[in-house]
């Protein structure tokens, strides 16, 4: 299945006039990581505190941003001479923390559907538990299927149609229940392709 992850490269190239300006004065990729979780956590605290539906509209814009600090951080750190063990360590748990911190509070919002976010948010993390158990065997860290930027993008959908009150609430579950559909398939994909790599490099040996 076809990923927005699969458009990061031409994104990352729009993006790396800024990166070599942000190594030239000394940020790093590791700042830049966390600043990413601060960012979720925030727009994850507004949402679960604030009653207007328009907040919501932030998800769209946070996304992006977090999309884009996420591409910087590992620019910084592959072309920069900033990778690191801590780095690899904060990017991984980054990704899944910033993804809890921002999607579960919504599920305490009147009328959200908590049982698909709750289950939604777990699944994503088991994807991305799938695709880091890729380096465990001996394969590369897998990005198969439906990933991270493809959750956001379904998050990102649902605070602009539910921000402006396009959809009723009835029908909200269904794209939640569906991302999870396919975050399980993704699962699948990144175990399946892991095991294939590890044979094809065994067979190659």
């Amino acid at each position: 299945m076809p990923s927005i992850y699969q458009l990061k490269p031409a994104f990352q190239g729009l993006l790396r006039p800024l990166v070599n300006a942000l190594a030239r004065g000394g940020v790093t990729a590791n700042q830049v990581t966390v600043l990413a979780v601060v960012l979720c956590a925030a727009v994850g605290a507004a949402l679960a505190l604030v009653d207007d539906p328009r907040i919501l509209l932030l998800l769209p814009v946070a996304l992006f941003l977090r999309m884009a600090l996420n591409a910087i951080d590992g620019m910084l750190a592959r072309e920069h001479a900033q990778q690191s063990k801590l780095g690899a360590i904060l990017n991984e748990l980054g990704d899944v923390v910033g993804d809890a911190a921002m999607y579960l509070p919504l599920a305490l919002r009147p009328g959200f559907p908590a049982a698909a976010i709750v289950v939604f948010v777990l699944i994503g993390v088991i994807v991305e538990m799938a695709g880091v158990i890729g380096v465990q065997i001996g394969a590369s860290r897998r990005y198969d299927g439906f990933g991270k930027s493809d959750r956001a993008s379904v998050v990102g959908a649902i605070g602009l149609v539910y921000g402006f009150g396009w959809a009723p609430l009835a029908w909200l579950a269904w794209p939640f229940w569906i991302a999870t559909a396919l975050g399980a398939c993704a699962i699948a994909t990144r175990a399946r392709r892991a095991l294939a790599e590890v044979r094809t490099k065994g067979d190659a040996a």
